[in-house]
């Protein structure tokens, strides 16, 4: 049975050089609530989408991880790598679930 979430974005990640004045701006503009796991990464609720912060440079060619729902991951997989795409990280156990990794655009 599929969810409504299937096959939609579910959670973004992001770089911070300072999770704390991140917290604080994010809070302060928009009202963002926070819960941390460790010193160097922090969730976040906007109340609509899930994402977090990770201790990290920013800038550069440092960009958002986009975490995409799937109610059957081993499915995903094997349609990835049929549609040509390339795994870059192997199936791994995270708080939440389970995920694996594809280069930004997917398919290289």
């Amino acid at each position: 049975m599929e969810t409504t979430r299937n096959r939609k974005i579910d959670y973004i990640e992001f770089d911070s050089a300072n999770i704390e004045a991140t917290k604080e701006f994010y809070q302060q503009v928009f009202g963002w609530s926070f819960e941390d796991y460790g010193p160097d990464y922090t969730s976040f609720s906007d109340g609509r989408l899930a994402g977090g912060f990770r201790r990290g440079e920013t800038g550069g060619s440092s960009g958002p991880l986009v975490v995409i729902f799937v109610d059957e991951l081993e499915a995903v997989e094997q349609r990835v790598v049929a549609a040509g795409g390339v795994i870059t990280k192997a199936r791994f156990s995270f708080p939440g679930g389970s995920r694996f990794s594809l280069p930004r655009s997917g398919w290289q």
